[in-house]
């Protein structure tokens, strides 16, 4: 086991090649720095420090999605809030169905803090959904829900972006959920988390939307429930995301929005939504 930390993926001056780092808060002047590593996290070998020491704040420092995942899953209706609030919307009733609603994205979906969020010319009702995202750290294929969070490296912040017009018209949700840069993940996969009462917190434009916020306390299919009954239909491979779900309300999102994801124990996502060109 690694321990409490936090892991980033990032790029820094001329360089083109990702590394990865683990982030350090300085006692002393209170900054995050990235402690760069000389191997992969989920390889399964030793990583080890180079010695190479970076301030997350410094220019030219860039931190990128924490994992490019072989796959994406998300739940949906997993919050009794959120399905009653989507009700007579893209759901006929406010009940959540006993069998979970799995979905999926596509590694393409997937970008990084500060990255834009393109609004698709296709689309008129671009959605924001804030979720705690689960980081998988070894293959699991058809696990318990008892031995689940054995294979869980940790967790990072998602924003389940969701064009909720085209959900509407395509029944698979494949365009609505799937489209590049609907699903971003960040600052950092941290490795500890209070998962069963994690808090979550959104804002747009600097504003606190109170509709937006919610703890996993209220998850109708908790996360080791979500990793065994994904893992005995597909196997999980190190690296893979599950979102667990969006707690309450959704909003409208247009070009120029700042949006910000916040768990609580983990950090915040920010994003900016730019028109597709």
């Amino acid at each position: 086991m690694l321990g409490r930390m936090r892991i980033a993926r990032f790029i820094a001056g001329d360089q083109t090649q990702p590394r990865y780092a683990f982030v350090q808060t300085d006692k002393n002047d209170g900054k995050d720095y990235l402690v760069a590593l000389d191997g992969y996290p989920l390889s399964g070998a030793e990583v080890k420090p180079t010695g190479e020491r970076i301030a997350v704040d410094s220019d030219g420092v860039r931190l990128l999605a924490p994992i490019i995942p072989s796959k994406v899953f998300g739940l949906a209706k997993n919050y009794q809030k959120h399905a009653e609030y989507m009700a007579g919307g893209v759901w006929e009733s406010p009940v959540p169905p006993e069998q979970m609603m799995i979905f999926s994205k596509p590694s393409t979906a997937v970008i990084g803090p500060d990255d834009p969020i393109v609004y698709p010319s296709w689309s008129h009702d671009l959605n924001y959904e804030p979720e705690v995202a689960v980081i998988i750290g070894r293959i699991a294929h058809n696990v318990s829900s008892e031995d689940a969070m054995k294979y869980v490296l940790g967790y990072t912040c998602v924003n389940d972006v969701t064009a909720r017009d085209a959900q509407k018209g395509d029944p698979m949700w494949t365009r609505a959920k799937g489209f590049d840069s609907a699903c971003p993940l960040g600052p950092w996969i941290q490795t500890e988390l209070d998962y069963k009462d994690a808090h979550i917190s959104f804002s747009l434009n600097g504003e606190p939307v109170e509709d937006a916020t919610g703890t996993t306390a209220n998850l109708i299919h908790s996360i080791p429930d979500q990793i065994a009954f994904i893992s005995s239909f597909s196997t999980l491979l190190p690296g893979d995301v599950i979102m667990t779900g969006t707690p309450w309300a959704t909003g409208s999102l247009k070009p120029g929005d700042e949006t910000v994801v916040t768990i609580e124990g983990i950090g915040s996502l920010r994003n900016v939504v730019v028109a597709e060109q």
